[in-house]
């Protein structure tokens, strides 16, 4: 339930940032469906490079 109602709350904050800056409906629309999935996407990411950093010691990190 707490993950539902953190994805309504994120698409509605997407929607009604984006609906606020351009009156366009359509585009908050899109942007409400676009936004959410490119940030899961960067948050797999940010998760995989976070992992592989806490995994190795100071001064044998590449990154």
């Amino acid at each position: 339930m707490k993950t539902v109602s953190f994805a309504l709350i994120h698409f509605t904050v997407a929607f009604s940032v984006t609906y606020l800056l351009t009156g366009d409906v359509l585009i908050g629309g899109l942007m409400a469906a676009i936004e959410p999935a490119m940030n899961s996407i960067a948050y797999f990411f940010h998760e995989k490079l976070w992992l592989n950093k806490s995994q190795c010691h100071w001064n044998e990190c590449i990154i």
